[in-house]
């Protein structure tokens, strides 16, 4: 079979052609991100816009990766190492070193001609297989690694990076999904117009208190955490636990407006964690290496990894739930939540003490690392399947594959519609609050505050000459409404207490 042809003598109209095609194609997904972060712009999404910011810088490093490894393949493959040392830590076990890199270097062409070339910008196919392989083995050694095996590590390098991205934001997306029902328990409160004193006694009243007073003391702390591993299967959120930690947000941080939108502060917020979550980690990178390192043949690596986030997952929906059923322990404690001069005592006091090492933020890490190495179990098996097949010896087995699969599912799953809600609510359960979330919605209750103040003043500036009686007539409902939602703590209508 004569040998093909290198790019002297390729037709122009077939170069032209062929670039013409990549280039379209990368302009027409370029054009697409770029009219997705209009829109975003537009719509006032800067989280999400953000978010899209980082997926470019994901995608320019991926490609960073993909050139060193077109541009250093000719000096990894010119590096040759002893073949004793190929015996050692392998995948796939039965040929030899030598006979091995022999099938890979010529597994590219399968109709057994010498003469097919395969590029990735190096040299011609006739010299990698005629000359390369009879020196290594006459001199007793091998290829560090062959040009068809870079080219598997550059196209599992890409599915890694697209399946993370993509898991991640499929992972974000079914959380929201699921959140959307908090936004009618939003509007059912916003609709009540309940002042703080009243909801802190709805907040006594409700299941979630009643449930935690009745012999919690004595019951031990194993059958407490195991009420809480348990939760996070069914209900993980219900309308009883969002009302008690809504009110203990607002009376924590934004105490005198019991009625501020809880609900849109976590979707900002949750928006904002999940451009860090899009993201891939350098100790993400440490844990590929690791697993390659790991992946020998008979050790079952791929099965033993896949359930480390499935354990992690597991772990950390028990700690939320276990920090709801804290918060209602220490609620159901108290006996009033205001005294009987009206002053209002915290219901549900949050405090980065709930958390592990005193830290929210550790929490959207370790699930940040269960989405990167779910993405990575995907990824891998997506691709053993698509380059090997699925009889292949790094698929690790048929029961190990479908094992690894079903697990995959499970946290993906179970992320989506437990864990990812319990994290959006009970994060805000710390001693602090995102003020990049939070800017927008004190400057704008705080333009409210001013304008109500002005008005007070015009009102009692009036009644200095007589009019004060006059404009109190002509406007009581207004100003009783418009400003009655945002007096400070104590200042309520002794009408809102009755």
């Amino acid at each position: 079979m004569p040998e093909e042809a290198s790019l002297e003598g390729t037709p122009t109209w077939i170069v032209a052609s062929v670039c013409s095609v990549i280039v379209v194609i990368s302009l027409v997904f370029e054009r697409a991100l770029h009219r997705l972060g209009k829109a975003l712009e537009h719509r006032r999404r800067e989280t999400l816009y953000e978010a899209l910011l980082k997926l470019k810088e994901e995608l320019m490093l991926l490609g960073f990766v993909s050139l060193l490894l077109v541009v250093f393949q000719d000096v990894i493959r010119e590096v040759c190492i002893d073949e004793s040392l190929m015996e050692r830590w392998l995948p796939c076990r039965g040929a030899s070193p030598a006979a091995r890199h022999r099938g890979i270097i010529f597994s590219i062409f399968r109709d057994g001609g010498a003469g097919a070339r395969r590029m990735l910008g190096g040299m011609p196919a006739r010299a990698t297989v005629q000359a390369r392989p009879t020196i290594f083995m006459s001199q007793g050694e091998v290829p560090l690694l062959s040009l068809h095996a870079l080219e598997q590590i550059h196209i599992f390098i890409f599915v890694l990076a697209i399946t993370h991205v993509v898991l991640s934001a499929v992972t974000v997306l079914l959380g929201l999904l699921q959140m959307r029902k908090w936004m009618h328990w939003e509007n059912a409160i916003q609709e009540e117009g309940d002042s703080a004193p009243k909801m802190i006694i709805r907040v006594q009243k409700i299941k979630f208190i009643q449930d935690w007073c009745k012999g919690h003391e004595k019951v031990a702390l194993v059958i407490i955490w195991m009420r809480s591993f348990f939760k996070q299967f069914y209900g993980s959120v219900s309308n009883d636990d969002y009302v008690a930690m809504r009110l203990g947000f607002v009376m924590e941080h934004i105490r005198g407006h019991p009625k501020f939108n809880f609900y849109d502060y976590m979707i900002k917020a949750l928006e904002k964690d999940f451009k860090r979550v899009v993201g891939i980690k350098w100790y993400h990178w440490i844990f590929v290496m690791i697993f390659l390192l790991f992946n020998v043949s008979g050790w079952h690596s791929n099965f033993w990894i896949s359930l480390i986030p499935l354990a992690l997952l597991l772990l950390i929906g028990a700690k939320l739930e276990h920090i709801i059923n804290k918060l209602a322990y220490e609620v159901a404690t108290k006996h009033f939540a205001a005294d009987e001069e009206g002053n209002v005592d915290m219901v549900v006091r949050p405090s980065d003490e709930l958390f592990w090492f005193q830290s929210p933020r550790l929490v959207l890490v370790l699930i940040h690392f269960i989405l990167f190495q779910n993405a990575f179990e995907f990824a891998y098996f997506f691709w053993t399947l698509a380059k090997f097949g699925f009889s292949s010896c790094m698929m690790d087995g048929p029961g190990y594959s479908m094992s690894r699969i079903i697990i995959c599912v499970v946290v993906e799953v179970l992320c989506s519609y437990s864990t990812l809600p319990l994290y959006a609510i009970v994060t805000h359960m710390g001693s602090s609050f995102k003020s990049a979330v939070f800017a927008d919605d004190v400057a704008e209750h705080i333009r409210g505050w001013a304008d109500g103040a002005r008005r007070r003043n015009r009102v009692a500036g009036a009644g200095l000459v007589g009019l004060g009686v006059a404009a109190a007539a002509a406007e009581p409902s207004e100003e009783g409404t418009s400003c009655s939602s945002r007096m400070p703590e104590g200042s309520q209508p002794t009408t809102e207490l009755a």
